[in-house]
């Protein structure tokens, strides 16, 4: 029989890939009712795989363990009762279970073969809300720079997100923190661990489908309350097959004109002068036919921009050029040891450079003494192991991976740090060393282990997991000093006349210039710590009736780096999952589900807790004094949550670069007075967690049509956010009649007032008079909620023998909440039941749409369209009109006014305003030239943003920098244009294919 399907079936071999996925084979007749018992032939030519099942009484078989490499084959055995029937080129996705309908109809009603080819399939299993992009649709639809995360929120559920820092994962899932998502390669983690987002930023080369699971997905599946993106990657076959090819982006010459600076593929702000360079090739084949197969795959993006020093009072006025280089290399060898075993080793290794050359967009005052470049460089290696019987299939997977991010590698590392101030006080130079250190590394060991067991009706799933990451914080300002001085004219004309230009240096100004100030880090040592998370699961699929699927799963995680500054952890985490599906006929299907899901804890805020603490005798009162007072916990011991932390002590009366040595200034740590410090929490940290609930409708109208419709709700408890256990106490800004309290009334006002003298400030406890303790006295808790409500409609029209696609996605939700970030505390005195407002990331309206047209031969044009309503404003005070944005005097008036540390303008709630509407449509073109029987090379045009609309909102941005903060009442009508989306750019490509 094997050799009467590889006979018939002209087989289109993909490329091979090594994560599992499960097949469920439905036996039917022509009206839909199941055939029992009979006999099915599953092969893949592409890597030498055949098998043979038995449908059971309802006419199914299931079958685990399945690569995604290759199109199947699936046919019923020659038999004197059923004619022959095959469906064709089934391709399976990574961790998803596909459904296959064999018809089987009597042999002497049938003449010949009854063959049908396999088209996109509707959810007959479970209620999982899912979707994916193959690398057909990928490689159609316009993508910048072959970044894929750029098509994530192509996907249904999946939004463009604002985040709290530059190189923030550009994406949010349910408009949830874009941080908290999952991201795995086949199936194994590929998340930096430290904060959130991937580990190596997988290219498209190596890309052959993405799967997002957004709601109500197994138990199998886990380490997160948001979504999972899975990769599912490509490998080498029986077919030599490869890829070269090379994109290009002009930047300013063609590109439309804007006032507003963009973002390059790390999310950083770039402008005048950028150009991007890509390259690359793929490349796979057989070692043995049947046996062995390899695939590699490697790319190179290199990105120039230009910065502006400008100087007056030095005369300069130059352009600096900075580059940025990307490069990823990935490669895989599949092993087949028999056709009940296989093995398949991953590695990938990505090495990230982006430079921060001096100057500025606009025009700056860092010279490129100064200079600094972020590394963000990664290592994984995986094995996977599969294996099976007749009634069971097992999974042993082992990974290994790293991940350095060293945010400013300084060009001049034992540098000083030296600003430089004009005659009228103005910065006029910033040279040497960057001025601070933040040097973070980690090593992750994976172990998982999976068992699948058919009996009778039930599959049953069960499986462990191990995840141990080593972190290392190196941290702190610059250990070789930082430097405050001032010039007068005679020495800025020296200067000039020096003709240092650009290339100044610190050892370039004089030595009689004026010192100001001067601070050093008195610990620039490394914070080290341990996460070790233990996972099992179990999961039974129960198929009460050949319509009729029931999944009842429980989960169970612990996640050890939850015990904060206690003795213990977060023991109960217990996850129950439950799903119906009812398959009404073979073309619809409802769905039904409730699950549990838990995040895990994110190092960033145990190493905050580590890095921003101090160790002192003074604070160590202060803390212990809190817990007297029923702030913390009676039985807090004060040693358990405080850390030898980082702190600059300062200098007076020195004469330039003539500083004493750190080890000469230790003695101020214990009298040095911060204005916040942290602590872990003496409780520890419960682990954040959702409940989720679905229903929905999917419905496959015809052989390449479907659609379907989901209602979805999300109660969140738990998240991340900060308390100040010192906070002043609540003040109420009256709109009609502000008046602003004063920093001295609020410390007043303190658990532990704050008093201020001609020495600084401190305060009094049991009589002492201390002065190395903290205004604000910060600790993580996870007690933060969100609520999210959607209603999502999604329509497939796949290509067939049309000469059109079409994907339509339309989403309706509201995400509210009481905390946005891990550093999101209470505008005033911890009210957080004040501060629920609808999510940074809402989004009320989105509509997301592509159309590929193929007018003619070898030609083929998309058009993607992005339609959103705006993002939320938080409208906070002008410091123009109060004198500060500090209007309850509790010193926070710093840093990003989105996560609390600024007030709201007076009457206004939080997100009370919005952006307009944001529509963007992009454009694809491709013409392929044969060069072959199986070569072709392929000419491409992307258009983006090809109205050339100014979007305000709806972009992947950085909060601080977004015009999601304004100034004023929303009455006031004031919309301060900070930032916008891209204006029309191009991007031109050439692949050889073969």
């Amino acid at each position: 029989m094997k050799h009467f399907i590889l006979a018939i079936v002209p087989v289109l071999l993909y490329s091979f890939a090594m994560a599992q996925s499960a097949m469920e084979i439905r036996t039917v007749s022509a009206n839909n009712e199941p055939v029992p018992f009979v006999g099915v032939n599953i092969a893949n030519p592409a890597i030498g795989f055949s098998r043979t099942v038995q449908t059971d009484e309802q006419g199914k078989a299931r079958v685990d363990g399945l690569s995604t490499s290759g199109s199947y084959i699936v046919a019923n055995e020659l038999s004197a009762l059923h004619a022959p029937s095959v469906v064709l080129d089934i391709v399976l996705v990574s961790g998803k279970t596909t459904t296959v309908m064999l018809r089987i109809d009597p042999k002497d009603q049938v003449l010949g073969l009854v063959e049908v080819k396999a088209s996109r399939s509707i959810n007959t299993t479970s209620a999982e809300v899912a979707s994916e992009m193959d690398r057909k649709e990928l490689t159609t639809i316009p993508v910048e720079g072959r970044d894929i995360t750029r098509a994530l929120y192509r996907l249904p559920n999946i939004t463009q997100a604002t985040g709290f820092y530059p190189e923030a994962p550009n994406v949010a899932v349910n408009g949830a923190n874009s941080l908290y998502t999952n991201y795995t390669i086949d199936g194994m983690d590929n998340n930096e661990n430290f904060l959130g987002g991937m580990r190596f930023n997988i290219p498209l080369g190596f890309t052959r489908n993405i799967t997002a699971l957004t709601n109500n997905y197994s138990a199998e599946f886990g380490l997160t309350a948001n979504g999972v993106i899975n990769i599912t990657t490509r490998s080498g076959s029986n077919e030599r097959e490869g890829e070269v090819f090379y994109i290009t982006r002009p930047g300013p010459a063609i590109d439309a004109p804007s006032p507003y600076a963009q973002r390059d593929l790390s999310g950083n702000q770039v402008k005048d002068g950028f150009q991007r360079q890509q390259f690359g090739f793929a490349y796979g084949a057989p070692i043995k036919t049947d046996k062995t197969f390899y695939f590699i795959n490697a790319e190179q993006t290199i990105d120039l921009k230009d910065n502006l020093l400008r100087v007056q009072e030095l005369g300069i006025n130059e352009t600096i050029r900075g580059r940025n280089s990307f490069t990823y290399l990935s490669g895989r060898i599949d092993h087949n040891w028999s056709q009940r075993f296989r093995s398949a080793l991953r590695v990938h290794t990505g090495i990230v450079s982006i430079e921060r050359q001096g100057g500025g967009l606009e025009g700056g005052v860092a010279f490129p003494s100064t200079g600094n470049r972020q590394d963000r460089n990664s290592f994984t290696a995986a094995l996977h192991n599969t294996y099976f019987g007749e009634s069971w299939t097992g999974e042993t997977n082992l990974q290994y991976g790293t991940f350095r991010w060293n945010y400013a590698n300084p060009v001049n590392e034992l540098s000083p740090n030296v600003t430089v101030l004009g005659t009228e006080g103005q910065t006029i130079a910033v040279l040497g060393h960057p001025g601070y250190i933040f040097d973070e590394q980690e090593a992750t060991t994976q172990l998982q282990q999976k068992f699948t067991v058919y009996r009778k009706r039930h599959t049953v799933k069960a499986g462990f997991q191990v995840r141990a990451s080593a972190f290392e914080l190196f941290g702190g300002g610059n250990p070789n000093g930082s430097w405050l001085v001032s010039l007068n004219q005679m020495q800025i004309n020296n200067l000039i006349a020096g003709g240092f230009g650009s290339n100044l240096m610190p050892g370039d100004l004089p030595s009689d210039a004026q010192v100001l100030g001067y601070s050093t880090e008195l610990r620039p040592n490394s914070f080290k710590a341990n996460q070790n998370i233990y996972s099992v699961y179990v999961e039974d699929r129960l198929s009460l009736s050949p319509r009729l699927n029931l999944s009842l799963g429980i989960r169970y995680d612990y996640d050890d780096l939850s015990k904060g500054g206690s003795n213990e952890g977060d023991l109960n985490n217990l996850a129950p999952r439950f799903s119906a599906n009812c398959n009404l006929n073979e073309k619809t299907a409802l769905r039904l589900g409730y699950g549990m899901y838990y995040d895990k804890i994110l190092y960033a805020i145990y190493s905050d807790a580590l890095q921003f603490s101090s160790d002192n005798e003074d604070y160590k009162k202060q803390i212990n004094a809190l817990a007297e007072l029923g702030v913390l916990p009676s039985g807090t011991n004060a040693d358990e949550v405080v850390s030898e932390g980082n702190l600059s002590a300062a200098a007076s009366g020195l004469s330039y670069l003539q500083a004493p040595p750190a080890a000469d200034l230790q003695a101020q740590r214990e009298s040095i007075f911060s204005n916040e410090r942290r602590i872990l929490n003496p409780n520890g940290y419960q682990n954040p967690y959702s409940h989720q609930f679905m229903a929905g409708i999917q419905r496959k109208v015809s052989g390449n049509v479907s659609y379907y419709i989901d209602v979805m709700h999300n109660r969140s408890y738990n998240l991340f956010r900060l308390r100040d256990l010192n906070a002043p106490a609540a003040y109420y800004v009256n709109p009609d009649a502000p008046e602003i309290r004063t920093q001295a009334e609020a410390d007043l006002s303190r658990p532990i007032p704050i008093f201020t003298d001609a020495s600084g400030s401190y305060t009094v406890i049991d009589g002492d008079t201390l002065r190395g303790v903290a205004r604000n006295v910060v600790m993580t808790e996870t007690a933060g909620r969100s609520n999210y409500y959607a209603l999502n409609f999604t329509f497939n029209k796949d290509r067939g023998e049309d000469d059109y696609s079409i994907r339509i996605i339309y989403t309706l939700s509201y995400l509210e909440n009481n905390t946005e970030d891990i550093n999101f505390r209470a505008m005033d005195a911890n009210n957080f039941e004040k501060e629920w407002g609808p999510s940074i990331n809402d989004r009320t309206h989105v509509l997301n749409t592509f159309f590929t047209w193929y007018p003619f031969r070898n030609f083929s044009t998309t058009l993607a369209a992005l339609l959103q309503s705006g993002q939320p404003v938080n409208r906070v005070p002008d410091a123009s009109v109060f004198g500060t944005t500090d209007l309850n005097g509790d010193g926070r008036s710093f840093g990003d006014a989105y996560v609390g540390n600024s007030d709201r303008h007076p009457g206004e709630e939080r997100n009370s305003d919005r952006l307009p509407w944001s529509t963007t449509f992009d454009l694809s073109l491709e013409y392929a030239i044969p060069a072959g029987k199986k070569s072709q090379f392929l000419i491409g045009a992307q258009v983006f943003n090809l109205l050339n609309a100014e979007n305000l909102s709806g972009y992947s941005n950085n909060a601080t920098q977004s015009n999601q903060i304004q100034t004023g009442s929303v009455e006031s009508g004031i919309l301060v244009r900070r930032n916008a989306a891209p204006p029309r750019q191009f991007q031109f490509s050439a692949r050889w294919t073969f």
